[in-house]
């Protein structure tokens, strides 16, 4: 239960901070605002606000979210004054409203990040062994403590993250060519295969270091290091789904993170909240992906606009959005299904 309500809280701020993002930039650029709803499903509670323009929503379904726009449907509303329905703004206009809700995510997450340094302490991101075990590939090919990382199958390495991303990635069936510097300042490379230690698990047998620094400037320093690592880790995993190094059954829904969550709750609050950073930079990416029914969908037809000097049709536009949609219901009832056989 408490696992579930962790879930929620976690899954519902990311949702009212990206719906947040995309509400402030309607209401700077004049658009009217029918609704701010957080949850799918029918209504549990509402309130119209000052201006008696939009309503505020908490529906019955806490997945989920949305902000409804005037213009953004066909269908024309003659009580709303033409300057303020979606598609008589300029495209910059447009783009802003659209693009800030992945936006205010990637600014949101950024916070998340520098906080919890501050707080917390910031890691250290280099990939320097602190330890490797002994009765593992790593130790028996002769990596040791100290060794710095620099490659991992061609791949640069530069962080922590870099390291475990192209770890997670190697094919296990095959050696794993690491490139170390080591203490005397000597290049050695290793070919290594992962020992298999569960179904789906393998391990090298070696660690990395967890040492913390404290202070404004560490933390600073951390956040952006950090950041950059976790766009690079969804660019490099959504370049891999599309060239097969990546399997459509290893991606994770609504399930998958309900289990997640459950297993950083272990780890403490610093955990959580990481994890919370992390996914919010997730949907912030997702979102900006040029697919219909995305953020990213809509701002690829203001790009259209521009370069053909004319809008699309709306009538259109909405047909291709509402296929979008439907295919990523499909895509994520797949995903959904996947990751509850893999609870069994």
């Amino acid at each position: 239960m408490l696992t579930l309500l962790i879930f929620i809280l976690i899954l519902g701020a990311i949702i009212f901070v990206h719906e947040l993002g995309h509400f402030l930039f309607a209401k700077m650029m004049g658009v009217y605002v029918y609704e701010f709803s957080l949850g799918m499903g029918p209504r549990i509670f509402c309130k119209k606000g000052k201006n008696k323009e939009t309503d505020y929503c908490i529906r019955a379904i806490p997945i989920g979210g949305f902000v409804q726009l005037a213009g953004e449907e066909v269908e024309d509303d003659k009580k709303v004054p033409k300057d303020r329905k979606l598609q008589a703004k300029k495209p910059w206009q447009r783009f802003l409203i659209m693009f800030f809700g992945a936006g205010f995510n990637f600014i949101f997450a950024i916070l998340v990040l520098f906080f919890l340094a501050i707080f917390c302490g910031s890691a250290s991101y280099k990939p320097i062994i602190s330890d490797v075990e002994k009765g593992y590939p790593a130790y028996e090919e002769g990596m040791r403590k100290g060794d710095y990382v620099k490659e991992i199958n061609g791949h640069k390495i530069s962080t922590m993250d870099d390291m475990s991303l192209y770890l997670t990635l190697a094919d296990h069936s095959k050696k794993t060519k690491i490139v170390v510097e080591k203490k005397d300042g000597t290049k050695k490379t290793y070919e290594i295969k992962a020992k298999k230690v569960k179904e789906t698990s393998y391990k090298y047998g070696i660690s990395l270091k967890t040492e913390k620094e404290y202070g404004l400037v560490s933390s600073a320093k951390y956040t952006a290091v950090k950041t950059k690592s976790l766009f690079k880790q969804m660019w490099v995993t959504l370049e891999q789904l599309f060239t097969g190094g990546v399997k459509m059954n290893q991606l994770s829904g609504p399930v998958g993170i309900f289990s997640i969550v459950g297993e950083q709750a272990k780890d403490g609050v610093a955990s959580l909240i990481y994890l919370m950073a992390f996914l919010s930079i997730n949907v912030g990416f997702i979102n900006l992906l040029p697919f219909p029914g995305f953020d990213g969908g809509h701002i690829l037809f203001i790009v259209i606009e521009k370069i053909k000097g004319s809008p699309v049709k709306p009538e259109t536009e909405n047909i291709i959005h509402t296929v979008g949609l439907f295919l990523l219901m499909a895509l994520m009832v797949y995903i959904t299904f996947n990751d509850i056989l893999k609870l069994f």
